[in-house]
Parts: structure tokens; C-alpha cells; sequence
């Protein structure tokens, strides 16, 4: 019998990737690929060395994880990479990470079809 939660995931990431979602480009050192990522947000919460808490709030991009191919090679998201999000006239440069010993991607579902990636906004650029 067929796993009707994954059916179910699969119906809701095609209509997620279908209407939800803007052209970026992923970039890795030369490496470049154009994916389709739904925007998204995380909030962190982070105690520094007095026991503060800050929030520090991530720019996420939804990625498919089957659409993330850098060199003919699947690849997962990692520190130090780039998005470029151009809206109208301004390309939004954004740079994967993650605070403290945060991962810099999650799984967004139990059956790994997509990436969530945070990231931090780092430049502006004209487009």
C-alpha cells in the first residue's frame, strides 16, 4: 500500500513549486544554476555570553532538492554559497548560513523533496 502522507507531500510541493514560486540562481564558487524557490523566513534564537537572547532572522529559499545540481553533480546547500534574487531593477545578493552551530539547510518534509535554506543578505546590486 502506498504511503498516502507522501502522496500527499508530493501533491502539495507540485502546487508549492507550481505557484509559489520565483527563478533565483544558486551559486557556488564558478558554478551557477537557475532553480525555482519559494521565499520563506526563520527566526534563530541565540543566547550570547551573557545570557541574552537575540533573534536573528534568516531569508529562506524552498528549493526542490532534485533542482540543486552544481557541475552535472546533486549537491547540497553549504556555507559560503550564494542566491541572487532579482527583483524589478535590484539583483539581492543572499550568502548561505546559518548562526552559531546551526546547519545552513533543512529538509522541508519528512521525504527530503526540498531544501530550506537560510541564508543572509550581504549586497545589492542594479540589476
Amino acid at each position: 500500500m502506498a504511503d498516502l502522507l507522501e502522496q500527499g507531500m508530493t501533491f502539495l510541493d507540485e502546487k508549492r513549486h507550481e505557484y509559489m514560486t520565483r527563478t533565483v540562481v544558486y551559486e557556488r564558487d564558478a558554478s551557477s544554476v537557475e532553480v525555482q524557490a519559494t521565499l520563506g523566513e526563520t527566526t534563530f534564537e541565540q543566547a550570547d555570553d551573557f545570557g541574552i537572547v537575540q533573534k536573528i532572522e534568516s531569508r529562506d529559499f524552498i528549493v526542490r532538492t532534485g533542482d540543486l545540481v552544481l557541475d552535472d553533480q546533486p549537491a547540497l546547500p553549504k556555507s559560503g554559497d550564494r542566491i541572487r534574487d532579482t527583483d524589478g531593477e535590484q539583483v539581492f545578493i543572499y550568502e548561505v548560513s546559518a548562526p552559531g552551530s546551526e546547519p545552513p539547510f533543512r529538509y522541508s518534509d519528512p521525504y527530503r523533496k526540498a531544501f530550506r535554506i537560510h541564508t543572509k543578505h550581504i549586497a545589492t546590486e542594479s540589476a
